[in-house]
């Protein structure tokens, strides 16, 4: 598959340098620099459900303790007061 990519003086002089130090084409350099940012990102090797994509993240964050027990009530809260506007 072919795909255009723009780039501008300074990066093509980069792809360039880093293709002729690795003794690698172009093409291998831009391929080898997606891999690592897809293994930094933890893209590499994981299917692409929406929950394994963001698995990673669950439990990072502090927040308020218990903040689902009292959802029902919340709930039934906002129904009685849709029924009070009616």
């Amino acid at each position: 598959m072919v795909i255009s990519v723009r780039l501008d003086q300074e990066e093509r002089r980069l792809v360039g340098r880093l293709a002729r130090s690795l003794k690698k084409t172009q093409s291998e350099v831009i391929r080898a620099g997606l891999e690592a940012l897809a293994e930094r990102e933890h893209l590499v090797g994981k299917p692409g459900t929406a929950y394994e994509r963001v698995e990673h993240l669950l439990g990072c964050v502090k927040g308020p303790p218990a903040l689902s027990e009292r959802t029902g009530e919340g709930f039934r809260q906002l129904l009685a007061r849709k029924a009070a506007k009616k």
